[in-house]
């Protein structure tokens, strides 16, 4: 197996995401928990892929963060014996950025854009030739001097990651062979992940101190992840090391992390709907103002976990608070009654 190459902008999306920790990401297929469908569907296309001896045809992955998209792209990799360049959307600012990484590819190479729906529009358009036909076009001069260069390209693997399918160019997204939509992890698949990366890094955690973690870890790897390494950590210096249940609940409500898995953001945007605007409905940039963070950030982080908890709804007029909101905040709506029971 050829070994990966690192490129810059790797690094820079390492950086910008420091749980993306190698020593417990999973490899291979068989290392891999949830998703089982998917994951069934991939192993199809790997093995056709290696016994046609052809490059794999350019995937997409749709999904909100920290579902397993990177992971599943060094996975494929792995799997096809390839070599793979991670990038990310932001980071190719230019045509040149782009030209200069597709034309550095081997035959087979597997490459990883992830945030793809932030591609430049021009970037972009010379992408187009590049995973269709395996070619770029390079205009050289300028005027009615500009000529038009084509470039062949080694047949590679192009694998996309996104949060907002929206946000894609039909011209682009038509261009992937295969769909792949990761949804929320069940909590007997967090319960295993925290489990196994438990094992790898060696902490001393029980059954039920593993279940609570894997119970308020919102359906996504990453935040389980992140949440044990927080309570071993806690565990270490208030605990002499050992992760019971209780210092698992001590360890999460220091940090503000509820019986939900919510953070005092998701709170946030629950009391913004409820105690400032009535419950709803109200705009995403309202909100977004209200609680000083992105806008993106809400739509891609913090609401796909309300939403699919049944904690707001998503109307032509905005967001709305639903029952569930007021019941887990422990306030009554305005009256007795909300929207939703109009």
């Amino acid at each position: 197996m050829r070994p990966d190459r690192t490129s810059q902008s790797q690094e820079q999306l390492l950086r910008r995401d420091p749980q993306l920790d190698q020593t417990i990401r999973p490899r291979y297929f068989s290392e891999f928990i949830g998703q089982t469908k998917l994951v069934e569907n991939l192993k199809i296309l790997v093995q056709a892929a290696k016994e046609r001896g052809e490059a794999l045809g350019h995937i997409l992955f749709l999904g909100p963060p920290g579902l397993g998209k990177t992971t599943l792209a060094y996975i494929i990799a792995n799997e096809l014996g390839s070599r793979i360049t991670v990038t990310s959307g932001p980071a190719i600012e230019r045509q040149g950025d782009l030209a200069g990484i597709l034309t550095s590819l081997e035959e087979k190479d597997v490459i990883f854009i992830d945030e793809i729906h932030r591609l430049p529009r021009a970037v972009e358009e010379i992408l187009y030739p590049a995973i269709e036909d395996f070619a770029i076009d390079i205009v050289t001069g300028k005027g009615p001097h500009a000529n038009t260069l084509r470039l062949k390209l080694p047949r590679f693997t192009l694998i996309g990651a996104t949060t907002r399918m929206g946000l894609i160019t039909s011209p682009l997204r038509d261009r992937f062979s295969f769909h792949a939509r990761l949804d929320f992890y069940s909590h007997e698949e967090l319960l295993s992940i925290v489990k196994r990366s438990a094992d790898i890094l060696e902490v001393s955690i029980n059954a039920d101190a593993a279940a609570e973690i894997a119970r308020r870890s919102r359906g996504t790897p990453r935040v389980a992840n992140q949440l044990l390494k927080w309570v071993r950590d806690y565990a270490m210096v208030k605990a002499g090391g050992t992760i019971t249940v209780t210092v698992a609940r001590e360890a999460l409500e220091a940090i503000g992390v509820d019986e939900k898995g919510f953070d005092p953001m998701h709170r946030k945007i629950l009391e913004i709907i409820i105690f400032k605007y009535g419950g709803g409905p109200v705009g995403i940039g309202a909100i977004s103002a209200a609680v000083h963070e992105e806008r993106d950030t809400i739509e891609e982080v913090y609401e796909p976990f309300l939403v699919k908890e049944g904690f707001i709804v998503r109307t032509s007029r905005g967001r709305m608070a639903t029952p569930e909101a007021y019941r887990h905040l422990g306030v009554k709506p305005a009256g007795g009654k909300t929207l939703f029971d109009a």
